[in-house]
Formats: structure tokens, sequence, C-alpha cells
């Protein structure tokens, strides 16, 4: 099984942008991933804020495929611990889906069309962060939970 990530927009940030490289590469050490961007949309600034969610939403929703499991990272989400969190990875790369997607939304974050579509929704923290910054986060913790799953000795407990 393949794990993606989904981002809406380039981030503007070197630091983010080197942070993310960094756990990408590290990633695909134990598993097939890959991290997507998908291109901000047009004239956003002349939309509201709905009608931005339902562009970005439109766009995200064209690239699914049937079979794919669609995990949001919400703050309404489940929040996990970083154990936990490699348990429920290592139960999802036991499912029989092609892929797992992990979804990070634009800074308004999701429309109703992919909350409906969604098969599971994450937190990170009931503290919010930027939609950018999150990126780094979830790579880093998707890392964590793979080498916490091989006993290596990246996590200390």
């Amino acid at each position: 099984m393949k794990a993606e990530l989904w981002v809406i927009g380039n981030t503007s940030f070197p630091y983010l942008k080197e942070g993310t490289a960094i756990y990408e590469k590290r990633l695909k050490h134990y598993l097939p991933f890959e991290y997507h961007t998908i291109p901000d949309v047009k004239n956003a600034k002349n939309l509201s804020k709905e009608q931005l969610k339902t562009k970005e939403g439109t766009l995200l929703l064209k690239k699914l495929d049937k079979g794919d499991w669609l995990i949001l990272l919400d703050e309404g989400g489940k929040e996990f611990t970083s154990l936990k969190f490699a348990t429920y990875m290592e139960n999802m790369l036991q499912q029989s889906h092609k892929r797992i997607i992990f979804v990070i939304g634009g800074a308004y974050g999701f429309s109703p069309a992919v909350y409906q579509r969604a098969n599971a929704k994450i937190s990170l923290s009931k503290m919010t962060f930027s939609h950018q910054m999150v990126r780094l986060f979830v790579l880093e913790q998707l890392y964590r939970a793979m080498t916490i799953l091989r006993n290596q000795p990246y996590h200390h407990q």
C-alpha cells in the first residue's frame, strides 16, 4: 500500500520546504510514499471563504480514486499519541486500500463535499497551526510512526 500527503498550494517558507524534503526522503525508506501539492486556486482573493473551499475541494476530489482511503488533517479529528498513531498506521497499512491519502486543506479548511468523502479525520493537537506548518508536523509523525513500528531508536519513551 502507498501513503501520500496532499497539500493545497506551495509554501513560501524555505525552512518548511527543507524540512518536508528531509522527512519525505526518510519516509521513502519505510514505505512507498509521495508528496503532492495541489495548485492554489486562481483568483482566490476574489472568492469568499466558502467559494474557495468549494473550488479547492473540487480539485482535490478529482484526483481521488474510488479505492483511496482519505484521511483529513482536521482540528475536529481524532487525536493520537505517537505510539497510538503508529498502531493506527500499522492497521491502515494492512488494509486492502490502494492508497492512504492524508490531506491538509487550505487556510480555511475543507468543503462539505470533502468532509462527506473522507474516511477519517485526524487532529495533531487541540492547538491551531498554520496549514503550511502542519505539512512538516505530519511528515515527522509519519516518519516517527514508521520508526516505532520497526523498533528503531528515533522515538524516546
